[in-house]
Parts: C-alpha cells; sequence; structure tokens
C-alpha cells in the first residue's frame, strides 16, 4: 500500500463496535472476522475511496496522541492485510 492508493471498505463488511471501543469486523462474503482497536476503528471509517492512505495517516496522527513514528508502517500493513483478506479494496486511477 502506498501513500497514494485511495482504500476503501468493501460495503458489505459489518462493523460491530464494541463496550471498550475496539470492534469486530465480519465479512459475510467469507465469514471471516477480525478484532481491531480504536484505531483501526478510525481508520476503517475513513477508507471511503477518496482519502489517500497518506491523509488517513495524517489524519490518525492528529486524532491520537503519541502516535508512533512507524504509524504509517502499522497502518499500512493493517490495510493490506485487510485487502488480501477482501475487506478492503483500492480505488484504480484511470489513464
Amino acid at each position: 500500500m502506498t501513500q497514494t492508493d485511495k482504500p476503501f471498505a468493501n460495503p458489505l463488511v459489518v462493523l460491530r463496535e464494541e463496550f471498550d471501543d475496539w470492534a469486530v469486523l465480519f465479512n459475510p462474503d467469507t465469514a471471516e472476522a477480525v478484532g481491531t482497536n480504536p484505531v483501526g476503528v478510525a481508520v476503517w471509517k475513513m477508507m471511503d475511496g477518496k482519502k489517500t492512505l497518506g491523509e488517513i495517516v495524517t489524519a490518525v496522527k492528529n486524532q491520537f496522541d503519541n502516535a508512533p513514528e512507524s504509524v504509517f508502517s502499522e497502518i499500512s500493513s493493517f490495510v493490506n492485510k485487510l485487502t488480501a483478506n477482501g475487506f478492503v479494496g483500492t480505488e484504480l486511477e484511470r489513464t
């Protein structure tokens, strides 16, 4: 995932937010589920196919105090994992 990729959440995936700000993402097509922390929930909600990964990372840095230097790498890894499992797609540039 590069900074200019525009990830979008699979509209079929269900986000179930729990009482402790964590959440579960459930993909009914594959019956897979992924647990995620509050940062992952924020990233999920920003993946609309319009924001670049870089813009999402910047928003996370602004929203969460003490974001580590590795925030881009960690978010990129998270989005790549979700993409590989059908939870996320990326907007393709038309030429």
